[in-house]
C-alpha cells in the first residue's frame, strides 16, 4: 500500500512538473512572438512617427513603452494561466487565438494612440521652434493652411513658420484664442513655408558664444553638439525648442536657418 502511494506521488509530481514545464514553454514562445512584435512597432514608431529628438522631446518613448509594455507582458501571462495539454487541440488553440487576437487588438489600439499623438510639425514660433502634434489640430482650421500643407505629415515633423499677423485685431483674436486652449503653433491659418520666415529666424538666433556664456558649466556638452553638426560654431546660431512643458535648444545654420542639430539644455 505505501508503495502504492509512492508511486502515485510520484506520478502526480511528474504531471505537475509536466504541466508547469509545458505552460513555461508555451509562455516564453509567446513572449518570444510579442517582442518580435513590439521590435517591428518600435521600428514603425521611432523610424517614422517619432525620430530623434521627437522621441525624447515629445515623450514617444515613455508612451510606446507604456503601450506596448502591458501588451507584451499580459499576454504571454494570460497563456501561462490557460495553457493545458490535457485539453483538446482544438479548444487549446481556439483558447490561443482569442489571446492572439486580443493582443493584436490591444497593441493596434495603442499604436493608433501613439500615431495621433505623433509631431506633425516644427514651428518657427516668432522668437522660439514649438512642436505640433497631429490631436492638436482643428480639422476645420486646417482647411486654411496653405494647400501644401494640409495634409499632416507621418514620416516625422516638417519646418514651418508662423506668418505675421496682419493686424493688430488678429493678434489680439490669436492671443485670446491661445488663452482658451488653442495653441498659437498649431494655428492652421498663420502657417507658412520654413523659408519664407528665414530671414525672421536668424533675426532672433543667438550665436553659440551667448550659449557657452550662459551656461559655463555645459560647454562640454555645447562643444560636443557643435561637434556632432558638422559645422564649426561660428557658422550656428540656436533657438529655444518647446514640446509640452519640456525645453531643448536647436542648433541652426547660421546662414540658411536649417536645422543641424538638437541639444537637451534647457535654454531659458
Amino acid at each position: 500500500m505505501r508503495n502504492w502511494l509512492k508511486r502515485l506521488c510520484a506520478r502526480e509530481k511528474e504531471r505537475l512538473h509536466a504541466g508547469w514545464a509545458g505552460r513555461l514553454r508555451a509562455s516564453g514562445i509567446h513572449l518570444g512572438i510579442s517582442l518580435g512584435i513590439a521590435a517591428l512597432a518600435a521600428l514603425l514608431v521611432f523610424g517614422l512617427w517619432y525620430p530623434y529628438p521627437y522621441r525624447d522631446v515629445s515623450g514617444g518613448r515613455t508612451l510606446f513603452l507604456l503601450v506596448v509594455s502591458v501588451d507584451v507582458i499580459m499576454g504571454p501571462l494570460i497563456t501561462l494561466a490557460i495553457f493545458n495539454r490535457t485539453k483538446r487541440r482544438r479548444e487549446l488553440v481556439l483558447d490561443l487565438s482569442v489571446v492572439g487576437m486580443l493582443q493584436l487588438a490591444a497593441l493596434g489600439y495603442g499604436l493608433w494612440t501613439v500615431f495621433v499623438a505623433r509631431p506633425v510639425h516644427l514651428v518657427f514660433e516668432y522668437s522660439r521652434m514649438s512642436v505640433v502634434h497631429a490631436i492638436d489640430v482643428d480639422d476645420q482650421l486646417l482647411a486654411k493652411a496653405p494647400p501644401a500643407l494640409q495634409k499632416l505629415p507621418i514620416t516625422g515633423p516638417t519646418l514651418i513658420a508662423l506668418r505675421p499677423f496682419k493686424d493688430a485685431n488678429e493678434q489680439y483674436d490669436a492671443t485670446m484664442a491661445a488663452l482658451d486652449g488653442a495653441a498659437l503653433p498649431a494655428r492652421c491659418d498663420l502657417w507658412q513655408p520654413y523659408a519664407s520666415s528665414t530671414a525672421d529666424i536668424l533675426a532672433v538666433a543667438k550665436p553659440i558664444t551667448d550659449l557657452r556664456q550662459r551656461f559655463a558649466q555645459q560647454t562640454a556638452r555645447i562643444d560636443r553638439a557643435v561637434a556632432d553638426s558638422g559645422q564649426p560654431a561660428a557658422q550656428l546660431r540656436y533657438l529655444p525648442l518647446i514640446d509640452r512643458g519640456t525645453a531643448w535648444t536647436m542648433l541652426l545654420d547660421a546662414a540658411t536657418a536649417e536645422p543641424r542639430g538638437f541639444l537637451a539644455l534647457d535654454p531659458f
